[in-house]
Order: C-alpha cells, then structure tokens, then sequence
C-alpha cells in the first residue's frame, strides 16, 4: 500500500489519535464533595464498569437527547458501582466533565504529512455526539474534513457514511485504528486497514 494510490485517509479515535488522562482523582474528588468520599480502588472498579456500559451503549449518543441520556445512564452505572447513593442526572455531567484527552505521541506531525501528501483524511469513531467537540479542545479538528461519531463498527455504515461525504472510492482509502473492530469494518467496507500507533502506519505509506 503506498499514499500515491489513495485519495483519502480515515482514523479511529480514542487509542489512534487520543488517550484519556487519569481521571480516578477528579471522580474521588466529586464524589467526596457530595458526601460520599471512596476509596481510589473503590473508584477504579466503578470507573471500569462504566467504560465497559459505554463502550456497549456509544451509538446511543449519537444526537443531544441520546447524549444526556446516556451520560445519565452511564453516571448511573458508575454510582451503582461505587454504592453512592446520588442523583445520576446531577452527576452525568461531572462525570463527564472529569473526562480529559490528550493527543498521542506523534499524531499531530503524522497528520500533518498526510495533509502534505495531498490526502483528505476523516475520523470514523465508535464515540458520541461530543466527537467533534473533544477534537476541537484537543486542536485536531482542522485536520479533518469530514467527522463521523456513533460509527458502530464493527458494521460498515460509519465507513459508508463516510466515504458518501469524501467523495472516494473505498479501494482509494485507508482506515487506521487501534482495534479489532476497526480492521472489521474497514474490510467489510471495502477499505484498507493498517494498524496504530499513526507514526508507524504513515511510515509504511510513505
């Protein structure tokens, strides 16, 4: 595979462009401050439960209406978990506020040598609504012209929804994820698949 035969690059999110920062603190701190302090164990074993409802439920999230809800849902998970007995609407959104990203080790300059190759390139994700936002906060938006949230691989259709917006066909594109959905939905959509970190997957283009 060499960038001379595509016209358009597509990438996952969470694990190929971002990672999540540690955010056991923020949420020990939240719950202590409404009385219901845990210990940070106590947090992380509710943390993950959540993380693994989400990662079930993402689609769910795809317009504002399904986003509150499953941030209620989801802060619900996490304090049944945790035996904190809250109200899971006032806490959805302190949840979420103590989720933070920062970009990968190299995914800035990778995306830069893309843009220089003359590639479009575009985010298909398995994330909510708040995609395009987390992008902006985190300085990737510029790079992408077309962002597809609530992708649901490993079906093909955010990939298909993708290419319809890029114009291209699936054989002139390469997807680059982190994950075994990634690579099953690329190839059930016709589209070439190389695996993160992005520095290595441009390095084999070039």
């Amino acid at each position: 595979m060499n960038a001379a035969d595509l016209d358009a690059v597509t990438l996952d999110a969470y694990g190929t462009l971002v990672t999540l920062a540690d955010p056991i603190p923020a949420l020990a701190d939240a719950l202590a401050e409404r009385g219901a302090a845990r210990s940070r164990d106590v947090v992380a074993v509710g943390f993950r439960e959540e993380v693994a409802y989400y990662r079930a439920h993402t689609s769910e999230g795809r317009d504002e209406n399904g986003l509150a809800r499953l941030q209620e849902e989801c802060a619900g998970v996490f304090l049944d978990s945790v035996g904190a007995d809250l109200d899971a609407a006032e806490f959805g959104p302190v949840y979420a506020g103590a989720m933070h990203f920062e970009v990968l080790d190299g995914v800035a300059a990778s995306l830069e040598r893309l843009q220089e190759l003359g590639l479009d390139l575009a985010v298909v994700a398995n994330w909510d609504l708040s995609l395009r936002k987390l992008l902006v906060e985190v300085g990737l938006d510029e790079y992408f012209s077309v962002i597809v949230h609530a992708a649901a691989k490993p079906a093909p259709g955010g990939f298909l929804r993708a290419l319809e917006e890029l114009r291209v066909e699936p054989g002139r594109v390469v997807h680059i994820g982190d994950d075994e959905v990634d690579e099953a939905a690329a190839r059930t959509a016709g589209v070439g698949f190389l695996p993160a970190p992005v520095s290595t997957a441009i390095a084999a283009l070039t």
